[in-house]
């Protein structure tokens, strides 16, 4: 008798999230942080402000700073296996090596031609990288942010090579959205810690079933949280 009771009880649970979308690892409905393009220009786009920079200098600040993110989400996200963050971040980096390593090179003549030495320019790059990959490490955003870079370090390996800077102009606005705390999108109002700590039906009280159906005028309403 127990077991078709708990399938029962299991059928009316899942009624109150049929209707939501297949999604990822965490919520029913994630956030849609989608957003238009990027140039590299805009204000925190690429982290550090770039003074003067060109669109082919901004455009090789989009791609470190994409490859710093995913970088992060492949250490950071390892709580989560399925999202494969960290396998997917080592398959990008042998993919778009090139890419990657002409726009470190841009960088480099950016940062010598802003601060008059090539040592100089050595020294700010590498504040810049630091203050990059420090930009991306997030607590409370934690669960948004391994989501979007999840899905944002899988394209990476269909995009073709040499059109790794088009993915991160692409991506980048919802990359920096998704490192603010975001939560359950499907129904905002219910409380879902509520509906895993209630108390299980009484499944062991004959005097509470017919047919396998729950007798409420018997034993009381069952306490499922409805808001």
């Amino acid at each position: 008798m127990l077991v078709p009771r708990i399938v029962s009880m299991l059928a009316v649970s899942a009624g109150l999230f049929a209707a939501a979308p297949a999604s990822a690892q965490f919520f029913l409905k994630s956030v849609n942080l989608a957003g238009a393009r990027v140039t590299g220009a805009e204000p925190g786009m690429t982290g550090p402000a770039l003074p003067d920079a060109s669109p082919a200098e901004l455009r090789a600040a989009l791609v470190w700073n994409l490859r710093a993110a995913l970088n992060v989400a492949a250490l950071q996200c390892q709580f989560e296996p399925t999202l494969l963050t960290l396998g997917n971040y080592n398959a990008l980096l042998k993919d778009h090596e090139v890419e990657l390593r002409e726009s470190y090179g841009t960088l480099e003549k950016y940062f010598t031609r802003v601060y008059k030495t090539k040592k100089a320019g050595q020294t700010e790059l590498d504040r810049f990288g630091t203050r990059v990959y420090s930009g991306f490490s997030t607590v409370s955003g934690q669960l948004s942010f391994c989501q979007t870079a999840a899905t944002i370090g899988h394209d990476a390996l269909f995009t073709r090579r040499g059109q790794f800077g088009d993915l991160a102009h692409d991506r980048m606005r919802e990359l920096r959205g998704s490192l603010a705390s975001w939560g359950e999108q499907f129904r905002r109002s219910v409380n879902y810690q509520v509906l895993t700590s209630a108390p299980l039906p009484p499944f062991g009280n004959d005097k509470c079933w017919r047919k396998n159906t729950y007798q409420v005028k018997k034993c009381g309403a069952l306490q499922i949280a409805t808001r």
